[in-house]
């Protein structure tokens, strides 16, 4: 791709053709919008899919009843509340811990899991890349490049600009999805993943994310750099939009950060969410470290799970959040006890902050040793549980 010739309807093509080689389906907006032919859209402000999902939810919960499968899809239409970003942790919980239908039995209250995504099996599920999608919103008439769709549900936005005109900058592709969120605020209560490009410049961010908090993808294929004359659209549609690696990144690699501030003129301490999806040297980090962790922690295994070397400033913290959620639900683990051992009381609390502040993804609460004796009483147990505490209470 040059980039002297090029325009915006281009890049999309190139986009989609590189989406239909990892096996997404391809359709254009208009025909399936109100109206068409082959419609599966009642109104310009249906954000869903409903027919592929219910088909979705039918296919992947066989044992579960009818009318439990559309109580969990009505609870997936009707995620409402003025804060985006709450509609959009709502929905990662259904994704991820999937969508709880209470029932009675016998007295007690039980729960249908309905799953919305098989996440063991990628390829069961529906991959569809739509184009020029239009979506009404308060009067609001807005149109996204790229939506990717899994099982009908939009998890990822994708906005072009053209890279031959010179105000067409990547930053514009941000601004953009700043619209949109202001706009059209109901396509983000489902999105997983924003992807900004000019066609060969690419970076992808959370839906809080800030700019500088978009970041590139820098390899296809996790073992080597792509070539720094290779798109990185290209790059990042290959390495971290194919189906089984944008699973994964949902499943594992997203993290809803709560953290207490207090305004200084109130004394009102609020609590902020910010969202953050794993950068690609953490995500393949992270990846290489479980399975180290698994092989060693078998029966003939060597029991030395290794080592990951990071540089200042690049997200140690969270990469170890995001190795104890895969690790706690990875099979063959069987509920795993991880302590977390560091030299200094400062580093101590600073990283039992980080995790405390990530329980849905941990599913749990970490525990910070007090001394040498409660260290002894928290590790009695037979497994898990995530464990904090300085090296020296270790010492005799």
């Amino acid at each position: 791709m040059t980039t002297n010739k090029i325009n915006e309807s281009q890049i999309e093509t190139f986009a989609i053709k590189t989406l239909q080689s990892l096996g997404w389906e391809y359709i254009h907006g208009l025909a399936i919008a109100p109206g068409a032919e082959h419609a599966e859209r009642e109104s310009f402000e249906q954000i869903i899919l409903k027919h592929r999902l219910r088909k979705a939810v039918s296919r992947l919960n066989p044992d579960i009843p009818s009318d439990a499968q559309e109580q969990a899809v009505q609870k997936v239409l009707r995620i409402y509340s003025p804060d985006l970003l709450h509609n959009n942790e709502t929905f990662h919980k259904f994704l991820v811990e999937k969508v709880k239908i209470p029932y009675q039995q016998d007295g007690y209250e039980r729960s249908y899991e309905v799953s919305l995504i098989d996440f063991d099996n990628p390829l069961n599920n529906e991959f569809l890349a739509v184009n020029q999608y239009t979506i009404i919103e308060n009067n609001q008439n807005k149109r996204p490049d790229v939506l990717l769709f899994v099982n009908g549900i939009p998890l990822v936005v994708i906005e072009l600009k053209n890279a031959a005109d010179e105000n067409a900058t990547i930053r514009k592709a941000y601004d953009q999805i700043q619209t949109y969120k202001a706009t059209i605020p109901s396509l983000f209560t489902y999105n997983a993943v924003c992807v900004i490009s000019d066609g060969m410049e690419c970076r992808a961010g959370s839906v809080s994310a800030g700019f500088s908090r978009f970041m590139a993808w820098k390899s296809a294929d996790g073992k080597t750099d792509a070539s720094r004359f290779s798109p990185q659209l290209e790059t990042l549609v290959k390495g971290m939009l194919n189906p089984a690696t944008l699973l994964d990144i949902v499943r594992n690699f997203i993290v809803f950060e709560k953290t207490k501030k207090e305004d200084a003129k109130t004394g009102i301490t609020q609590v902020e969410t910010e969202k953050k999806l794993a950068a690609y040297h953490q995500y393949y980090a992270v990846n290489k470290a479980i399975e180290s962790t698994i092989k060693a922690s078998l029966k003939e295994g060597s029991k030395k799970g290794g080592v990951v070397w990071h540089t200042q400033g690049s997200g140690k913290s969270i990469s170890m959040v995001f190795y104890a959620g895969k690790l706690i639900t990875s099979v063959g683990m069987q509920n795993p006890t991880i302590v977390v051992i560091t030299d200094r009381n400062d580093l101590d609390d600073q990283l039992f902050e980080t995790f405390a502040a990530s329980k849905q993804l941990l599913r749990q609460e970490p525990v910070q040793a007090r001394d040498r004796e409660h260290l002894k009483e928290i590790l009695k147990v037979a497994s898990g549980g995530i464990v904090f505490t300085t090296i020296q209470k270790f010492l005799p």
